[in-house]
């Protein structure tokens, strides 16, 4: 069978998932998800004009010339603080005492800093030691969000940042899509869970924990954590088990043509209905994509570093998907540190780390590559592409890097019925 061209076989475990209907949720379980719905405005920040600073409410008019041989002496008619209304409208020569955050009395129109003014002993009088222009040290109301201005649209990821803008609009809740429930399984008799004596012949199983910390980074909530030997009946029960309980099932190992490669013969006799099986990709290529009834499948190779590799690429995509949006990594071009030969046919992903070069294009130094190496992803800052059609590059060569960090997110239409 001849393999999936890459982006191909992305488009095609693309329309394998569907976004999960939205759910409203307190804002701290929205932390981490996607928004499912535009927000706007609906009071205006700051609700009305309020000091910047500690200081004195003035009429700007009546500073001018005021200086440390000549201040403005102003008579002090009231004291503001931050939550409270001011008592009065402010008259020509007059002043009041206000605090960062306070409501600007009417009739002042500029605020004067505690260091640059000092109240008498007598608490009835302030003398004001500098000139101040109107709109002096304090926020005009809606400077910062005017009520019914657009504020976020959906697919904007939850931060910690959009919290504290949702509750500043008064809001408790958000309406988001729930995070994908995973089930991860890792199959192979030479297994050692970690903890226990393994032999030499024998290898500490590590795509447990690494495929499941992979999909918590892409915000899937991971219901189960499973093994099962290289037995056809051992892994049909443990498939048939997970697969009801999840949106999305991923394996690990047996994903080959060896003679105890059985997950995806098994997955074929329950009935699941393969939309990619081999993609032209290295690391990576035995990566499956399948639907089981309701549950979407992802089969990914056993050797860490390939599975890391086909799930950033396949499997990240769909959970990603399924909660409502779908990403674009930032690119840069990078010049090749050293040549590199390749099958003409795949796309290869290759760890790189970026070195930074004042008169060009910055470096990418390529990570020794191998299916099995786990270490090179550890600074990895991206990856190096580089496209199939060709086998040879020489140093110095421009490539794509698509870099981990600084991905944007848009919202994807969930279609009729928002779920799958």
């Amino acid at each position: 069978m001849p393999l999936t061209p890459l982006s191909t076989a992305r488009q095609a475990a693309l329309d394998a998932i569907t976004p999960a209907a939205p759910e409203r949720v307190s804002l701290l379980a929205a932390h981490g998800r996607f928004l499912a719905a535009a927000v706007t405005a609906s009071r205006s920040l700051p609700g009305c004009d309020t000091s910047a600073m500690d200081g004195w409410a003035v009429r700007a008019e009546e500073t001018r010339g005021a200086n440390r041989d000549h201040p403005a002496r102003l008579r002090i008619v009231d004291t503001v603080y931050a939550g409270t209304l001011p008592s009065r409208t402010l008259q020509p020569g007059e002043a009041a005492r206000i605090f960062t955050g306070a409501p600007l009395p009417s009739g002042a129109n500029a605020v004067v800093r505690q260091e640059a003014a000092r109240a008498h002993d007598d608490g009835q009088h302030v003398d004001v030691f500098i000139t101040v222009s109107p709109g002096n040290d304090f926020v005009r109301a809606g400077e910062e969000v005017v009520a019914g201005t657009p504020l976020l649209a959906p697919g904007q990821p939850v931060s910690a940042a959009v919290l504290g803008v949702l509750a500043s609009q008064g809001e408790t809740a958000a309406w988001v899509r729930p995070a994908p429930r995973v089930a991860v399984l890792a199959t192979g008799d030479e297994l050692v869970t970690p903890g226990q004596p393994a032999l030499p012949h024998q290898v500490y199983e590590s795509n447990l924990v690494l495929v499941a910390a992979l999909a918590r980074e892409a915000g899937a909530d991971v219901r189960h954590l499973a093994r099962a030997r290289d037995d056809e009946a051992e892994l049909r029960d443990t498939l048939s088990r997970l697969a009801p309980q999840v949106d999305v099932l991923i394996t690990t190992g047996g994903a080959s043509v060896g003679d105890k490669d059985h997950v995806k013969r098994v997955l074929t006799a329950l009935g699941a209905r393969f939309v990619v099986d081999g993609v032209a990709l290295k690391p990576g290529k035995p990566v499956a994509v399948a639907r089981l009834g309701d549950t979407a499948v992802v089969v990914l190779p056993g050797n860490p570093g390939a599975a890391t590799v086909a799930f950033d690429q396949l499997a990240r995509p769909m959970l990603l998907k399924r909660q409502g949006v779908l990403e674009t990594r930032r690119r840069v071009r990078a010049r090749l540190s050293t040549s590199r030969h390749k099958q003409a046919g795949l796309t290869y992903l290759i760890t790189t780390t970026l070195e930074p070069r004042g008169d060009g294009e910055p470096v990418a130094r390529l990570r020794i590559q191998g299916a099995g190496q786990i270490l090179r992803n550890v600074h990895g800052e991206g990856w190096a592409l580089l496209p199939p059609g060709r086998a040879d590059f020489a140093e110095g060569d421009l490539v794509d890097v698509e870099l981990f960090h600084g991905a944007t997110y848009a919202a994807v239409d969930a279609g009729p019925g928002g779920s799958a």
